[in-house]
């Protein structure tokens, strides 16, 4: 049965909310088009997306963030296409997660099987019929020998033959085909010798190998599992990679979570600002984690919470150290040491080397739902490595556990600060009633408050 063409709605018929929920959605989605434009993003997927027909789709999504200057990088796997290729052609050999030996014949299969799914995904961007989400869309796909692979060898008795390793990387022939070229380059999981032989690479470590290499904004593992769950059963939608290798060394996440969440706890820990393992079964997936403020699956971040730590009284000291010029100059209201002694508990401090460098403190008002940030500071010596952006997210993630549903900040001087990191200025009526009686109107700080 041939497609139908969508319907369609003016602005002028759409009723009236609808036309406003749409505006205001597309004004929250501007800053992420302007932050990511001309980043690159690695986006890697398995067979078995190919397999739940929900190829298309991503591809479409994929389109879209290409049209928004988005370098992509994708890399896709072939284990289930393999597998039936083998069972085809009568071999008992099937491919699983982990290493396994390829002999000739199995790499023969991996070899077919990339190479329909490449042609699979080449069609996919060829797409340009009217009233689709392709329509005028002209995106060159690249594929090529950008992989060095090497044998695996033989490990533990076992020669694994065919199966490779990554060795290298061509990052200037990659990073010359998506910045001059402006195309989408596809990486099949098959890397090659300087002798000519090929090898079976397994996709996750292919994509973590390309992402580290080429210092990607974000790199996004399509799959199956929705994500790492919370205790209560939801996704946990922001994890430090210091919690992500705790969860891992656990050993209570299922197959398919733990194997993803290694390999983009390795990503971030090499260098990739951002990992998102995201469920391929929700339509549109990739764009929800992307342009949405809480995403739909687990981004793995690194967060140096090597360095991050809850306060204690020993710090006190410290503390001071941080908020005395601050003081001096007007930014912060004083606090004697008696209250700082008092409210340590609420402090988190960032420390190197034993030496205290930023601090933020965190006033819950649950009553209300809302909690206040104060002290953020960062010493000036250590600033401009992101490590107030370090403290804020620590902080609202603190404010989300606690139930609050925004944050606030009262300031005088760096109000634009916080305006770019997404909160909006409001008024005293606005703060919780506790806070507007001891509110300090000689000061006339601004108000701002983001909503968590």
């Amino acid at each position: 049965m041939p497609d139908q063409e969508p319907d369609t709605v003016s602005a002028q018929e759409a009723p009236e909310f609808a036309a406003a929920q749409f505006v205001r959605w597309f004004r929250e989605v501007a800053p992420y088009v302007h932050a990511f434009r001309g980043k690159t993003f690695v986006v890697a997927f398995g067979g078995d997306l190919v397999q739940a027909g929900a190829l298309n789709a991503l591809v479409q999504d994929l389109s879209l963030l290409s049209a928004l200057g988005v370098r992509l990088v994708l890399v896709h796997g072939s284990r289930p296409q393999v597998n039936e290729q083998l069972r085809l052609k009568g071999y008992t050999q099937q491919f699983d997660r982990g290493m396994a030996p390829t002999d000739p014949a199995a790499l023969e299969c991996a070899k077919e099987a990339a190479g329909e799914i490449r042609l699979d995904i080449e069609a996919a961007f060829s797409q340009g019929l009217p009233n689709t989400p392709m329509s005028h869309s002209h995106i060159r796909v690249i594929s090529g020998n950008f992989v060095t692979a090497r044998p695996t060898g033989v490990v533990g008795g076992i020669d694994y033959q065919h199966t490779g390793q990554v060795r290298k990387i061509d990052v200037d022939a990659l990073k010359f085909a998506i910045e001059k070229g402006s195309s989408v380059v596809l990486l099949s999981p098959l890397g090659f010798s300087p002798t000519g032989d090929a090898f079976n690479l397994a996709m996750e470590e292919l994509a973590t190998s390309v992402a580290v290499a080429l210092r990607a904004e974000k790199l996004i593992f399509l799959s199956s599992s929705p994500g790492v769950l919370a205790p209560d059963g939801t996704v946990d939608t922001e994890l430090a990679r210091i919690d992500a290798d705790a969860l891992l060394q656990q050993g209570e996440l299922d197959e398919d979570t733990a194997f993803f969440l290694r390999h983009a706890s390795l990503s971030v820990k090499r260098g990739v600002a951002r990992a998102h393992l995201v469920p391929y079964a929700l339509d549109g997936s990739v764009l929800l984690e992307i342009f949405t403020h809480d995403g739909v699956g687990t981004m793995v971040v690194e967060d140096t919470l090597d360095d991050l730590r809850p306060a204690t009284l020993d710090d006190v000291g410290a503390i001071l150290s941080l908020i005395e010029p601050l003081e001096a100059d007007g930014t912060l209201v004083p606090r004697p040491r008696s209250v700082i002694e008092r409210e340590v508990e609420r402090f988190t401090v960032l420390e190197h080397d034993g030496v205290i460098y930023g601090c933020a403190a965190l006033h819950p008002y649950p009553d209300d739902h809302m909690a206040e940030m104060a002290c953020l500071i960062v010493n000036p010596e250590w600033q401009g490595s992101g490590e107030g952006e370090i403290l804020l997210r620590h902080m609202e993630s603190r404010a989300r556990a606690m139930g609050a549903r925004r944050l606030f900040v009262l300031t005088t001087r760096t109000s634009h600060w916080f305006m770019k990191r997404g909160f909006v200025q409001g008024g005293v009526a606005d703060l919780p009633r506790e806070k507007q009686h001891n509110y300090n109107r000689s000061r006339n700080s601004l108000v701002f408050i983001k909503k968590l």
